[in-house]
């Protein structure tokens, strides 16, 4: 028989690239396009069902906006590693984060700007510094005990969002700026209550349709100027205390005490091309990343351990058996809570904090099989995936075994490793999410070493409301707390 040569082969044809307008979407009004159909606090869950009804590739118009929406998480896994040369933060969100007079941190630059500041940030984030900080982290978990412990023998319900989000503060101003704001032994108006309007306000602006606070500023418009203010005078005064600091102790310039001398310490380095405003916007972006993010996440997953009786039992006795009472517990004692760090990913798997990330593109390129125009906005979805059954078994079930291995086959842990990307992945992964983790290890091994949870619940009864304002938070979660013994 005549062999085929390569040039008689019948060739595969290769599928055709779609282009954006090829993509399937809800159906918008002339001129708004989709802008008027988007419900701000729920926008990520808006996302979600039209990936049901559309697939995980469709398109939006927001305005004079294109919006690509991916929810595949092998597509969203390419799209996060290809930054900073393929994608940006979006202009609209430089635009806006200017305009309200914020400096800008490694959250929000781009390009050559990020890489000075990832180098500067990743110098103060540094497993090693992180852990000579834990005793300003161990004094602030004291003091949330002792909160906790005043409402628990007066009976009193605890805001368990609002506590945590003063423990996030409070930890974030000693462990990274050196500073003792405590919040946990005050209910005056404190930093965390001008923080709190700020990621609100961000996220509403970003996607207002009319732009009114530009010619008509509103009461709550006046309001988020002063808090403005207050912020940028408070992170100013923690640069101004450092460097008093490290002008007084040279010796602190090979031995940091806090994040924000370590990052001073690295601009100061010759050719860092780093001022101290951007050492400002890092300090503003800790305050606010550290605020939310893990706050947001502890919530959640002390409202899912309270739903799944047998998950706490397990996290109380692994916390008792390794840290006693809880009582400052050691860097040692928190990393052998590796029960209590399957709870937090898959927490983070369930109810991620970040549910969507909008990007922008460089330059045009390939995304699946769509050819996306240059500077097109890219929202990926994370958690779509994350609870498709399509890619982990009981997918909708909150089972932290599967992040030990020993829920099912061993392959469980890798695949929910893959799928889940709650702080990111590629160059601008997190670079906080050391410290995160060791966080809530903290909040967990003082709630569950000093206190038996009576009740995790709302007002009403009904599950929590999953909130957007930036970041995901439960709406009206409270908990009713016994002190131990």
């Amino acid at each position: 028989m005549e062999a085929i040569t390569q040039e008689q082969r019948p060739q595969q044809a290769t599928p055709a690239l779609r282009q954006f307008d090829d993509l399937p979407g809800p159906r918008g009004l002339p001129f708004f396009g989709n802008a008027l159909q988007i419900e701000t606090s729920r926008f990520h869950q808006q996302l979600e069902g039209w990936a049901r009804e559309f697939g995980p590739f469709f398109k939006l118009q927001l305005m004079k906006r294109h919006v690509m929406v991916i929810g595949d998480h092998e597509a969203v896994a390419v799209v996060l590693r290809d930054r900073p040369d393929g994608f940006r933060r979006t202009t609209r969100l430089q635009e806006i984060w200017t305009e309200m007079g914020l400096p800008v941190g490694v959250f929000g630059a781009n390009g050559e700007t990020w890489k000075r500041q990832r180098r500067m940030v990743m110098a103060g984030f540094d497993p090693a510094h992180v852990k000579r900080y834990l005793p300003a982290m161990q004094r602030v978990g004291e003091q949330l005990v002792a909160r906790w412990a005043r409402a628990g023998d007066a009976g009193a319900t605890i805001d368990l969002q609002a506590d945590l989000m003063r423990f996030t503060v409070d930890t974030i101003a000693g462990l990274a700026f050196g500073a003792e704001v405590n919040t946990l032994e005050s209910d005056a108006d404190v930093i965390q209550s001008h923080l709190d309007k700020l990621f609100p306000a961000l996220f509403r602006r970003i996607f207002s349709p009319v732009p009114t606070w530009r010619f008509a500023r509103s009461a709550a418009d006046r309001r988020l100027e002063r808090s403005i203010v207050e912020i940028n005078a408070a992170v100013a005064g923690f640069i101004s205390q450092a460097r008093i600091r490290l002008q007084a102790d040279p010796g602190l310039r090979e031995r940091p005490n806090n994040l924000l001398e370590a990052m001073l310490v690295a601009a100061d380095q010759e050719g860092s091309g780093i001022d101290d405003d951007q050492v400002a916007g890092n300090v503003l972006t800790m305050l606010l990343a550290g605020e939310d993010t893990t706050a947001n996440t502890l919530a959640w997953m002390i409202h899912l351990l309270w739903q799944h009786p047998e998950a706490l039992a397990r996290a109380t006795e692994e916390v008792r058996r390794v840290g006693g009472d809880g009582l400052r517990p050691s860097h040692e004692q928190l990393t052998q809570l590796d029960y209590i760090e399957a709870c937090a990913h898959e927490t983070m798997r369930l109810k991620p904090v970040a549910p969507i990330l909008p990007l922008q593109t460089l330059h045009a390129l390939q995304i699946g099989d769509v050819q996306v125009p240059a500077h097109t906005v890219v929202i990926s979805l994370l958690r779509r995936d994350s609870v498709s059954e399509t890619h982990l078994p009981r997918a909708a079930a909150f089972e932290p075994e599967r992040w030990l291995g020993d829920g099912g086959p061993g392959a469980l842990a890798s695949a929910a490793k893959r799928i889940s990307m709650p702080f990111g992945a590629g160059p601008r992964i997190c670079p906080g999410r050391y410290l995160a983790l060791l966080e809530m290890k903290m909040v967990m091994a003082c709630l569950l070493g000093r206190f038996d949870i009576l009740g995790v619940d709302t007002a009403d009864g009904q599950p929590p409301a999953e909130h957007l304002a930036f970041t995901m938070a439960p709406l009206g979660l409270r908990m009713r707390l016994r002190r131990r013994g």
